[in-house]
């Protein structure tokens, strides 16, 4: 194994070594490669940690001589799930339906008591044909619907009202808005501003003052001069549908249990992990496209604060205030992940029954070893760390496309397994091969990009590696053959 390590290692730095002469004008003068340019090589730590991630994933299923197709398709859907837990809505507050507008009475029915809308209230209706209106309570009539005082064009048979409420003034120097001293919102919440011709704006509250005759709201922006007078407001207030700490853990739960379930098919039903995860791979990808309803999910405000887990650098060389050169975040996280999985996989029993099981599972099973167990355990494993990469490629892009977003990602995790040293007939394996096996498979793509090959080329690219990778270990296997061969002859 260590042998297979340092020769990985030395492709590595051959590779490095011709592109940034490639790279370079002219070539001997280093300095000018793009290859070594500081905003490449920070992207490509980027792409290293998040795709050797799903390498360490994936390289506990292989060293089983399993396979795990469906990587791709759990990114997605883990991705996916994050943005939907983690959704931000803006609902107004005490919105009442309506269940039918009488235009020839100047009535609306709705489905709460009239009392709660006495004369005088101002309503924002929408909803129907005529929705964006601003009506007025005229009186509240005793078959329960309310009278206002707006000529009303039509009938409807359905809408919303929301009490809305006059802005006193409006100071544009300070941003502020002056309503009502019981006009109720909250800071985070949201200030939607419309006139009585239907003209409305959303702005965020940043700041609220109340006294005994008004709330003074302050504005995120200057919502324009045709809001400041003559308008009315209602506050849409914020809802997250669930804490960023309850939403991982959901995410970590959903893929543990996914990666169960592939274990148990393969364990239990005896399927083959080719056929499941096939299966999976198809799965996923289908109910990503139908939570989101096949339209791109993303994490809207909320990747201002998480969008720095993924896409941050710790900054290491700085020009004045602008940064240089640092490490991305997700390094540092590889690296972690890398260094538990080596201790789990060479200081551990498990990791020791996962390299007997992979040698061979029946005598394994013989020596006492639950091999199903242990099977399950690295399905898990896989899954879990598909889930962790998925999170942090979503929280990078913020663009979610269930279509196609994770696509192939199963075969830059099984190629730079691979190429890392993970027989695929199992019982050999290394996380700092897997690592170093992203690396070139990385540098291989950025060399398609700065050596302006054709992009289509890229699959042919992957393609040859694995081939090359799965060569070398054959040739490896029958050197060792005949080398035991040989010394067991004499």
């Amino acid at each position: 194994m260590k042998g297979k390590i340092l020769g990985i290692l030395t492709v590595l730095l051959l590779l490095c070594t011709s592109l940034t002469l490639a790279t370079s004008d002219p070539w001997w003068n280093v300095r000018s490669s793009q290859f070594l340019d500081f905003d490449n090589i920070m992207n490509l730590l980027s792409r290293i940690a998040l795709y050797g991630i799903l390498g360490i994933g994936v390289a506990f299923v292989i060293i089983t001589s399993g396979i795990d197709l469906a990587i791709g398709s759990m990114v997605c859907l883990c991705g996916v799930l994050l943005s939907i837990l983690l959704k931000v809505d803006y609902q107004p507050e005490n919105a009442v339906n309506v269940t039918q507008i009488v235009a020839a009475e100047q009535a609306l029915y709705p489905e709460a008591q009239a009392s709660a809308f006495p004369p005088g209230s101002t309503l924002r209706y929408t909803g129907g044909v005529g929705s964006g209106l601003v009506l007025t309570v005229d009186a509240q009539l005793p078959n329960g619907s309310l009278r206002v005082r707006e000529t009303l064009s039509r009938n409807e048979k359905s809408g919303r009202i929301v009490p809305a409420a006059p802005i006193q003034s409006f100071t544009a120097d300070s941003l502020q808005a002056t309503l009502p001293p019981d006009f109720s919102a909250s800071v985070n919440d949201q200030l939607q501003i419309f006139k009585p011709d239907g003209a409305v704006t959303v702005q965020k509250i940043v700041a609220i003052e109340r006294s005994a005759t008004a709330t003074t709201l302050k504005l995120a922006k200057d919502p324009g001069p045709k809001y400041h007078d003559n308008s009315f407001a209602v506050t849409l207030h914020r809802s997250q549908r669930c804490s960023i700490p309850v939403a991982i853990l959901v995410v970590l739960v959903v893929a543990m249990a996914l990666g169960l379930t592939h274990g148990l098919l393969i364990t239990r039903l005896r399927l083959q992990p080719f056929v499941v995860t096939l299966c999976g791979l198809l799965i996923y990808r289908g109910v990503s496209r139908w939570l989101t309803n096949d339209n791109p999910a993303g994490f809207g405000e909320l990747q201002q604060v998480l969008g720095p887990v993924a896409s941050g650098r710790v900054g290491l060389l700085y020009r004045g205030d602008s940064l240089v050169f640092g490490i991305p975040i997700p390094f540092f996280l590889l690296i972690g992940l890398a260094t538990l999985a080596t201790i789990f996989l060479t200081r551990t029993i498990w990791g020791r029954y996962l390299l007997a099981l992979g040698r061979n599972e029946e005598a394994a099973r013989f020596s006492g070893i639950n091999t199903s167990r242990i099977i399950l355990l690295a399905y898990i494993i896989c899954a879990v760390m598909a889930a962790i990469g998925g999170m942090l490629f979503a929280l990078e892009f913020n663009s979610i496309s269930p279509s196609s977003f994770g696509n192939s990602f199963e075969l830059y995790a099984i190629a730079a397994a691979v190429l890392g040293g993970c027989s695929l007939r199992g019982g050999e394996g290394s996380i700092p091969g897997v690592v170093i096996g992203t690396a070139v498979m990385q540098i291989l793509n950025n060399l398609i990009t700065l050596l302006r090959i054709p992009q289509s080329l890229e699959y042919t690219i992957i393609g040859a590696v694995i081939l090359i990778g799965v060569l070398g270990d054959e040739m490896v296997r029958r050197a060792a053959a005949r080398r035991r061969l040989k010394q067991s002859l004499g």
